[in-house]
């Protein structure tokens, strides 16, 4: 039941008379049931609403002796402000309905603790899901590698160019699709990203049905299709989330299943090849069924476990999710304005379109993945043709890409904490770029060395080469969208981004031809210059941003020098404030919509 009260003075006595203590008095206190759309709304409906009633839809509480009753109604108008008002605060106004004159300062809004609580919680039931959902979509994309070694080429009677197509056809159509990027903001994620994963399960399971080349060229394009629905727009999702220095860990944690499920995919598959070598089906069918149909299962789970934003997380509690959109309504207001206008921002993407910044990252990222397209797929190629057989060549893929998912994480973390991009970026470039130089130098100069040797270099190599074009894709991802304000601005860079590089593997499916091996001298000698090109135009974006900080007068540095709770002998823990995340440190953004001064994060 809801009750309604006039607008008179009898409602200012009844609410005294709630204070008073009176056990036989009804006591009148907002309700909720948590629904998002409810606890939000804009200022100009709670000003309208607040003409016909105190507090919104009330509480009705009666107190007979030592049994109650209370009868809830529809939620609050004004649940989001009581969640996060002090004492104070509330006390000053009853004190201005009252005519008492209380005054208070402004009032604080959650603690430290608070915030990150909320960051841990989701950092624990959101990543790891979405994690897990790329180690199945890039072990689905990468797995046709092992297969081509368990008898995939034999048995469809592939030539080189034929199984370049295959692999170049996936990235045709992921390139063709990257503006489903903008999906995400379109469509309640819960739903878009179920429908993907369960798509690219089905598609993934159906590799084990081909017969010919042409099915499986069809096959490999509906797959793309899937995939550049889902992964390159995950990283803009969990901008919704996340404040800009916290992405780039996240955005690891994301990636880096990339490499885990290649090293998982290589395991995987030694133990299908020698479990069913002698099966009633050919070894790589196996391969592809078992690796693909477990996506379609998980699929159920991600429509009942994705939230759609911060406000809407199930495993948060009604507190937790007003503070989780709290936290990011402070450090860019702008973003939740136009969340609650329920428009899309098409300046935002024209903008972001008419940025050179936006397409220098492009093609950083291009050429990163002239090496991430090509080295998944054919490496267990690559270490066979070292003098290893088969199965030695499946068991000894994946350890450099076990380490690779460990450097990820602690370069992306490292890079978060100093609130810097480019120095990891150039760093894990110009190692990558040397590591595949002195591959392809080992190949040119083999005849002046012992087979042990050569063999030796070249696999060791394989480890900085891996590691090196993982930690920069990371990088330039999460680097892509720190500079950008609107959602629409960041889902508009992730598309240019996705769609100049995904460009990259076009040319990288196509490095490592037959007629090259064992030694592919030119197939490593064109990824050290891309991953060259990737440092020397990282260095020259990060002199970019350097002078428009400058031009900006707000300098080289984003942050405050400071831990992130408060300053170092622990000031801002545990107490309460209504400021960013890091108490102390100056905004990132200054200003109004359409005239915002950002800093860069170089």
């Amino acid at each position: 039941m809801a009750v309604y009260l006039p607008p008179s003075s009898s409602a200012a006595g009844n609410a005294s008379s709630s204070e008073s203590g009176s056990s036989s008095n009804p006591r009148y206190t907002p309700v909720s049931n948590g629904s998002e759309e409810d606890e939000y709304k804009t200022p100009s409906h709670k000003k309208h609403a607040s003409k016909y009633s105190i507090g919104g839809t009330l509480r009705v509480q009666t107190d007979f002796g030592n049994s109650g009753s209370a009868v809830e109604g529809p939620i609050s108008d004004i649940e989001d402000e009581n969640e996060l008002e002090s004492g104070d605060d509330q006390r000053m106004k009853r004190g201005k309905a009252s005519g008492s004159g209380f005054k208070s300062k402004q009032g604080p809004k959650y603690t430290a603790e608070e915030e990150k609580e909320v960051v841990r919680i989701i950092d624990k039931r959101l990543i790891p899901f979405l994690a897990l959902l790329y180690l199945l979509a890039f072990l689905d994309r990468s797995n046709i590698g092992n297969a081509k070694i368990a008898g995939l080429e034999e048995d469809l009677n592939l030539s080189s160019s034929q199984y370049e197509w295959l692999l170049t056809s996936f990235y045709i159509t992921y390139i063709l699709f990257e503006w489903m990027t903008l999906m995400y903001r379109l469509v309640p994620p819960h739903i878009y990203i179920s429908i993907c994963v369960c798509g690219w399960g089905l598609v993934a399971s159906f590799q084990c049905l081909a017969t010919s080349f042409e099915g499986l060229v069809v096959l490999r394009v509906l797959l793309g299709i899937t995939e550049a629905a889902f992964a390159p727009g995950v990283p803009f999702y969990l901008s919704l989330f996340y404040q800009r220095h916290e992405l780039a860990f996240r955005n690891a944690l994301f990636i880096s299943a990339a490499p885990l499920a290649t090293t998982f995919a290589s395991s995987l598959a030694w133990i299908i090849v020698k479990l069913s070598s002698n099966g009633p089906i050919s070894p790589w069918r196996t391969l592809f069924l078992v690796e693909g149909f477990p996506s379609v299962i998980v699929a159920v789970f991600a429509w009942v476990l994705i939230p759609d934003s911060p406000g809407r997380a199930r495993f948060l509690t009604r507190r937790q999710r007003v503070v989780a959109r709290k936290r990011l309504e402070q450090t860019n207001r702008s973003n939740y304005e136009q969340s609650q206008e329920k428009g899309f921002n098409w300046r935002a993407i024209l903008k972001t379109a008419s940025d050179p910044k936006a397409y220098m990252a492009a093609v950083m990222y291009f050429s990163c993945n002239v090496a991430f397209s090509s080295m998944p797929v054919f490496l267990p190629t690559i270490i066979k043709d070292m003098g290893f057989s088969s199965l030695q060549a499946q068991a000894l893929s994946a350890p450099p890409y076990l380490v690779a998912f460990v450097v990820v994480l602690i370069t992306a973390w490292v890079s978060d904490r100093s609130r810097s991009r480019s120095p990891y970026l150039i760093a894990h470039a110009l190692a990558s770029s040397a590591a595949y130089l002195a591959i392809a130098a080992t190949g040119y100069f083999h005849d002046h060395l012992s087979t042990n040797l050569h063999t030796l270099i070249r696999y060791i190599c394989v480890y900085p080469a891996i590691s090196g074009f993982f930690s920069a894709i990371t990088l330039i991802v999460t680097w892509s969208m720190d500079n950008r304000v609107e959602k629409e601005g960041k889902g508009a860079s992730i598309v240019i981004l996705n769609i100049i590089g995904q460009c990259g593997p076009l040319l990288g499916t196509r490095l490592y031809p037959k007629s090259d091996g064992p030694w592919y001298v030119s197939g490593m000698a064109i990824c050290s210059f891309f991953m060259s090109l990737v440092a020397i135009l990282a260095f020259a974006l990060r002199i970019l941003l350097q002078r428009a900080n400058r031009a900006a007068g707000d300098g080289d540095a984003l942050f405050d020098a400071g831990n992130l709770g408060g300053s170092g002998d622990g000031d801002g823990y545990g107490e309460e404030r209504d400021e960013l995340m890091g108490g102390g440190r100056r905004e990132d953004l200054e200003g109004h919509t359409g005239d915002q001064k950002l800093v860069y994060i170089i």
